[in-house]
């Protein structure tokens, strides 16, 4: 059952695997998306660290990012599972669907940047992975009542 924040009777502290549940779908998204800014924001040092230490942090940046991609999906799957289908209006489902679709492309942009040879591209392909990362959070805290 979905529970939101807030019910006619007042707050109330969410149960246990709903904790765990929630708690594991944050904490990837900080991995995922937080993660992004903070080697966006540590790239002009690290290139200054020679040649090849861009790639060589993100490789490690991506040996902690996937799983946390894939955790999101994993747990994202799991909220959707908890919810109550029967009270979902149709603007929350519309805002799920694009909310996944966002996710689906913030992986691919991801996975494109890695793959990409020219700096342009690998730019091109970051800037849509963040972009759709960001819009893909900021919909799930919307549909999270």
């Amino acid at each position: 059952m979905h529970t939101t924040l807030a019910t006619l009777d007042g707050p109330s502290l969410a149960g246990g695997l709903s904790v765990l549940r929630l708690s594991l779908h944050v904490l990837a998204a900080t991995v995922w998306v937080g993660g992004q800014f903070v080697i966006a924001g540590l790239l002009p040092t690290v290139r200054g660290l020679g040649d090849s230490a861009p790639r060589q942090i993100a490789s490690a940046f991506g040996r902690l990012s996937w799983p946390a991609y894939w955790l999101l999906v994993a747990t994202g799957l799991w909220n959707y599972l908890a919810i109550d289908h029967a009270h979902a209006t149709s603007s929350w489902n519309m805002v799920f669907g694009i909310k996944m679709m966002l996710v689906v492309i913030a992986g691919l942009g991801a996975f494109l940047h890695t793959k990409a040879s020219k700096p342009s591209t690998r730019g091109m392909f970051a800037g849509i992975g963040t972009l759709a990362s960001i819009a893909a959070l900021v919909l799930g805290v919307a549909i999270a009542g």
